[in-house]
């Protein structure tokens, strides 16, 4: 993500660098995944120095995003902008499985 922010003129400097001061933080202010299971945000908040084995079976979401205040000093076309996009990953007992690889996550190929 950083080096996309960098690419487009919204992050300015080395990429390493720019990670270790969490300068992305402005533009993705909220965690990466979570559970699924019975509720939509299943139980189960692992801290940073916690882990947790991934079992078969088991189902959570990656889900990068991208929020850009109206207000912040970036190039014009890019204030205001958000998106969020989500895939839904089973744990199989060989790896896993995208449930959702069939949708559409590009603009391009998107028919609206």
């Amino acid at each position: 993500m950083v080096s996309g922010l960098v690419k487009l003129g919204i992050l300015k400097g080395d990429v390493d660098e720019l990670i270790a001061q969490n300068a992305h933080r402005p533009f993705f202010m909220h965690g990466l995944s979570h559970w699924l299971g019975l509720d939509v945000h299943d139980v189960g908040v692992y801290g940073q120095d916690r882990s947790r084995i991934l079992e078969p079976g088991m189902v959570l979401t990656v889900e990068p995003g991208l929020y850009i205040a109206p207000d912040a000093e970036v190039p014009e076309q890019y204030r205001g902008i958000g998106i969020r996009i989500e895939d839904d990953i089973v744990i199989t007992e060989t790896g896993n499985e995208n449930l959702t690889a069939s949708v559409v996550k590009s603009r391009k190929k998107s028919k609206r």
